[in-house]
């Protein structure tokens, strides 16, 4: 175990391991980040290995809504749906979205795995859930957007109170994974607001200030995966610390963590310069999502030396969680990160 050997590193899973089962998933991370991860995701396994894919079915399954024939941008699942004629806000029903369904599900293992000695005593269950403007920009049309969303929140924060209510605060951790504001944040694509880095900001506060102060609450701060690329390559991470100092201003609770990427040719030092100007309570942790399976050993160490250069203490962790790549590549993705982590 990690622990044995003296880990310097914390080690973050932003969420999705592609594995059978979150019973594989237990198995594999206690086994290779018992020491060293206090996080621990299910995996997002199954049908929600795909991030918000899943919540397709919940927008197709609505009687209010019919589904576009073309997409709104390029970056897109699917041609989002729009109201049908004598529909309404009020014809919809998000009163089951899953996310606490599976995560009450997931926690009854992660207890056991516990109690076997699977996983360590005081590691937290991560729950990662998406930001609501996430589906509701990825599956509606932008002309009915801000019909919709305030629906969705609610139901995105209701199920998140059903988990906090269900699982003890002191084994629980909650992750906003924050990916489809960054694009508009990075004017990559454009939102229905008046004001999207306001009103965006504003969301993303609101999100964190509903999760009890009691429960471990952080961001991950996303630039896309789709089909195994992102929409933009950060410049720097000067966006990231431009959203993470805001969010700290407005949260009204303290960030327990935050994360951030780190493509895999930045190992130049004006990347990591901005995080220079990061303002953070001493309690929140930064993780960098520096660790890349497409590098050696001796890659990935090049870049935490550089990164070592700008901000001492910081964890490890991937770019974005792994639900695109194959199972057999978990097994010694996860063992990359044991090894930086003792580095």
């Amino acid at each position: 175990m990690i622990g044995k050997e003296g880990a310097t590193r914390p080690v973050h899973l932003v969420g999705s391991i592609p594995l059978e089962s979150a019973g594989d998933v237990f198995d594999l991370v206690g086994a290779e980040l018992s020491g060293c991860c206090s996080r621990i995701p299910d995996g997002e396994t199954g049908e929600r290995k795909n991030w918000i894919g899943w919540q397709l079915a919940v927008f197709a399954g609505q009687e209010a809504l019919t589904q576009s024939d073309k997409k709104d941008r390029e970056y897109q699942l699917h041609p989002p749906f729009t109201f049908k004629p004598e529909q309404g806000p009020a014809d919809l029903d998000f009163s089951n979205l899953g996310f606490a369904q599976e995560a009450l599900s997931s926690f009854a293992l992660f207890k056991e795995k516990q109690i076997e000695g699977v996983l360590p005593a005081g590691a937290k269950f991560m729950v990662a859930i998406p930001t609501p403007f996430a589906p509701v920009y990825s599956f509606t049309a932008y002309a009915i957007q801000d019909r919709v969303f305030p629906l969705y929140e609610a139901a995105i924060l209701s199920e998140m109170q059903q988990i906090c209510g269900a699982i003890p605060h002191d084994r629980l951790s909650i992750q906003w994974d924050v990916a489809t504001e960054m694009s508009i944040f990075e004017q990559v694509y454009s939102a229905p607001l008046d004001d999207p880095w306001a009103e965006l900001i504003g969301r993303l506060a609101k999100l964190g200030g509903a999760v009890p102060a009691s429960v471990d609450m952080g961001y991950h701060l996303c630039y896309g995966s789709m089909n195994n690329k992102h929409w933009k390559e950060p410049d720097d991470l000067g966006m990231c610390v431009k959203v993470i100092n805001a969010l700290a201003d407005q949260v009204s609770r303290p960030i327990n963590f935050i994360h951030m990427p780190v493509p895999i040719e930045r190992d130049d030092h004006s990347y990591y310069a901005p995080l220079q100007d990061l303002e953070l309570d001493q309690r929140t942790e930064l993780f960098l999502g520096l660790v890349h399976d497409a590098d050696d050993l001796d890659g990935n160490a090049r870049r935490m030396a550089v990164a070592s250069q700008v901000v001492e203490k910081y964890g490890i962790g991937a770019e974005c969680g792994f639900g695109r790549q194959l199972p057999e590549e978990m097994a010694p993705l996860i063992a990359l990160h044991r090894q930086l982590a003792a580095r």
